[in-house]
């Protein structure tokens, strides 16, 4: 073996180790330390059936591909990336939506590459998937919406997609929401799922929808991919006019890392088989669809790449609604608050610092910040009666609440997030190795 040879084994070696090192030193999970304690038993929706396939797109041996079928009467509303980078298949589905519900419809989804920034070969890639799709389900092209996630850049292998498609459709079953889960995950540690029922008269109504995210999780839309289904009976303007306004409080309220991706896809499927009509005026039903939404977005968040605290920044008193979701949001995202998180320091400095550069109206004397029930600064200065022991002994907990009153209006607003821990780092720095 020549030097070289020698010095290019060497290296590899060294890097291996230093992988294993950091996964020592920094207490990487195979689960995330915040994960629900299983994937949730969630209910049947009549009207709906999913399909789970190994297709090879990156991964080796797993299970990558979902197809959910629709029955005809199926409306479908969706709200994406707003990225001006957004992949092919977003660009698809913005197109496709508000179309007929006469006939039946199909999601079908990929993990392990975003087809994103793909050019003309990312539109071919989407065109012929949903053509087979279409064409083996007996369904328009019109009424085929595809998401990918993963690798941006990379030509997605689309034919190894469709090499899939006849196991698809041949393996559709009702309950096979959960496998639908594991097959759209890329870094998610543990497959997202979230359900609720609603009383509607005198008839039951089911809701129930499954996520993937970890990281590029910043408020733009829902920075994942999110596919809710129900068996309520709703017109498409209804159900899309629901579906913006429960984002902006759920996935639009949730970061991670502050980055965007360029693939994010919610949509909305009401098959209306349980023959309950629903509109966007029904609150009982907009407050089940609001704890189904909210419950995927806290589990992003919980499986945060690298992350071990869930952190509510809660804001209030300010002038507007959206000067607090301003404050709030520099908050969550600043790296010194998410790494003082992380390293369990009462930094309160910090908070104070993400203040004052979001750009939204604040009064420095009128402040105060609590850690949990922990009166922490106010009036300008520390509280006289914080102690630096209390706030030490309450960042120690799993799930915390930095609140922050302006004294100053009316406005208020919550934005979750978690810490930022070196786990993140080699997550990220390994993404695509």
């Amino acid at each position: 073996m020549g030097k070289a040879e020698k010095i290019v084994k060497l290296k590899k070696k060294i890097k291996k180790l230093r992988k294993k090192l950091l996964l020592a030193r920094n207490h990487v999970h195979d689960v995330a330390p915040l994960a629900p304690a299983a994937f949730p038993d969630l209910p049947v929706i009549a009207g709906a059936r999913f399909a789970a396939a190994k297709a090879g797109v990156k991964y080796a041996d797993r299970f990558d591909v979902m197809l959910a079928e629709l029955a005809p009467g199926s409306t479908i509303a969706g709200t994406f990336t707003k990225s001006s980078t957004r992949s092919a298949p977003v660009l698809d589905c913005q197109a496709k939506l508000g179309g007929s519900a006469d006939q039946g419809a199909a999601f079908v989804v990929n993990a392990g590459n975003s087809n994103a920034f793909t050019g003309k070969a990312g539109e071919i890639s989407v065109d012929a998937i949903t053509k087979s799709v279409a064409d083996t389900l007996g369904v328009p092209q019109s009424r085929v919406f595809s998401a990918s996630t993963g690798v941006i850049g990379e030509p997605l292998p689309h034919d190894k997609i469709i090499a899939r498609m006849d196991e698809l459709a041949g393996t559709l079953v009702p309950d096979g929401m959960q496998a639908a889960a594991e097959a759209i995950r890329t870094t998610d540690t543990f497959a997202k799922g979230a359900k609720a029922d609603v009383k509607i008269g005198d008839r039951l109504v089911h809701i129930a929808g499954i996520a993937k995210g970890s990281g590029m999780i910043a408020p733009d839309m829902a920075t994942m991919l999110v596919f809710i289904f129900t068996d309520a009976k709703i017109a498409q303007d209804d159900l899309q006019a629901m579906l913006s306004d429960l984002t902006d409080t759920s996935f639009n309220a949730i970061t991670v890392d502050s980055d965007t991706s360029t693939s994010d896809t919610l949509l909305l499927a009401a098959t209306g088989a349980s023959g309950v009509d629903v509109d966007q005026n029904n609150a009982d039903f907009r407050a089940a669809l609001n704890t189904v939404m909210l419950d995927l977005a806290h589990q992003v968040v919980r499986d945060g790449e690298g992350a071990t605290k869930f952190v509510e920044v809660r804001v209030t008193g300010t002038k507007s609604d959206a000067d607090a979701k301003t404050h709030a949001l520099a908050i969550a995202n600043s790296p010194l608050v998410k790494t003082a998180v992380a390293g369990e320091d009462p930094n309160w400095g910090r908070v104070v610092a993400a203040i004052g550069k979001s750009g939204a109206y604040a009064e420095r004397d009128k402040l105060a910040i609590s850690f949990g029930d922990i009166l922490v600064a106010e009036k300008g200065f520390v509280s006289p009666d914080y102690r630096e022991d209390q706030g030490a002994a309450y960042m120690k907990n799993d799930e915390l609440v930095i609140h922050v009153d302006f004294g100053i209006g009316d406005g208020q607003s919550k934005v979750w997030t978690c810490d930022l821990t070196h786990a993140y780092i080699q997550i990220n720095a390994d993404y695509r190795s």
